[in-house]
């Protein structure tokens, strides 16, 4: 996952959410920039801090995008299990258990 909030921020909502995966912090935006989901500046709020739009990045075992869902944000109840069907039907094969 990437955030555009700072490392501390993410270390503790991913401890409150008992997140097992990797956070990428990127509070300088450039990240979100590059992927094309930083939102413009709120000209009735100019001052206020920019953030980002929540898209899920499908990307494939050759580090290429196979898919960009963009009416991602707000969905957590269920994220893992659209998460691995969404995988499954870009042919994205499952990792084997150790």
């Amino acid at each position: 996952m990437a955030s555009v909030d700072d490392a501390e921020t993410n270390k503790r909502f991913a401890e409150s959410e008992n997140a097992n995966f990797p956070f990428l912090s990127d509070p300088s935006m450039k990240v979100a920039d590059a992927y094309g989901v930083l939102r413009p500046v709120n000209p009735a709020n100019p001052t206020a801090r920019r953030n980002a739009a929540r898209w899920t990045f499908y990307i494939g075992p050759n580090q290429k995008i196979l898919f960009i869902d963009t009416n991602s944000g707000g969905q957590t109840a269920n994220a893992g299990k659209t998460l691995a069907a969404k995988l499954e039907e870009l042919g994205v094969k499952k990792k084997k258990k150790k």
